[in-house]
């Protein structure tokens, strides 16, 4: 009975440790304490506990000044580690970096998961208008370039009604439900300030050996670089580097 409660416990900690690591990485500034318990329902005391013992670990530093916290590099080394022994992350980040000095746009590399779309890799470019997306982050699946091509060749559900976009614009069903019937018909799909304001994306899909759905690799810039209707040169690219990772990693016919 003791080894079954002291499991319980130690797995709620799990969990606890990792919805703080979760929630401080969504947000770019330092967090507090209070704000981080109030967000996940927490007692102060206990969100308190939790990140000393991440600091100790090296994860989370805390500024003596503001006494707020914020994430180290340690996640992202780890993180990094792990995608760079994946097949697919080394397969893509040459055609990423290929992509990203002919078309001169930043490229991302995104995993489809239940509730959005994870950015594992980016390869950038230096433009006045700097995309702060981060690797980890997660977008949403229905205003988002790589979220509309999942939705489109992935068996994933849109979530609950996301209000409104980056821009704005009230959240449609059914302009989305167009959207997504667009990308599969044409294989790519965009998402002109949804996401970012002042940012477009152009998402194509990526395929493996049995032909199913794993990823997208999506080019993303300024709506000035990067029109609602994007040039040709921008589609073609991006579609061109889908087929050629997708060929890679063993995928024979391109469902496209």
């Amino acid at each position: 009975m003791t080894d079954m409660t002291n499991s319980n416990t130690t797995n709620q900690s799990t969990v606890a440790a990792f919805s703080i690591l979760e929630e401080m990485a969504a947000h770019s500034q330092p967090s507090r304490v209070t704000d981080l318990a109030v967000t996940l329902g927490m007692p102060r005391a206990r969100v308190y506990r939790y990140l000393q013992t991440l600091v100790s670990l090296g994860y989370v530093r805390q500024d003596p000044v503001t006494e707020r916290y914020r994430l180290t590099l340690k996640l992202f080394h780890i993180g990094q580690a792990i995608a760079d022994g994946t097949q697919l992350t080394s397969v893509a980040r040459p055609v990423m970096a290929a992509l990203r000095d002919r078309i001169s746009q930043t490229v991302t590399l995104s995993l489809p998961e239940e509730a959005g779309m994870r950015v594992i890799d980016i390869v950038r470019v230096e433009t006045p208008v700097q995309i702060v997306t981060r690797p980890g982050a997660l977008l949403p699946l229905q205003t988002s370039a790589q979220g509309k091509v999942a939705l489109a060749w992935g068996s994933y559900g849109a979530q609950a009604d996301p209000g409104e976009d980056a821009s704005g614009k009230r959240y449609d069903p059914a302009r989305l439900a167009e959207e997504i019937a667009a990308a599969r018909r044409l294989g790519w799909a965009v998402a002109p300030e949804e996401t970012l304001r002042g940012v477009n994306a152009v998402a194509a899909p990526i395929f493996d050996i049995e032909g199913r759905f794993i990823a997208t690799i999506t080019i993303v810039g300024s709506v000035q670089d990067i029109k609602p209707e994007p040039a040709e040169a921008f589609v073609v690219a991006a579609t061109g580097a889908a087929r050629e990772i997708s060929a890679e990693l063993g995928c024979m016919e391109y469902p496209i």
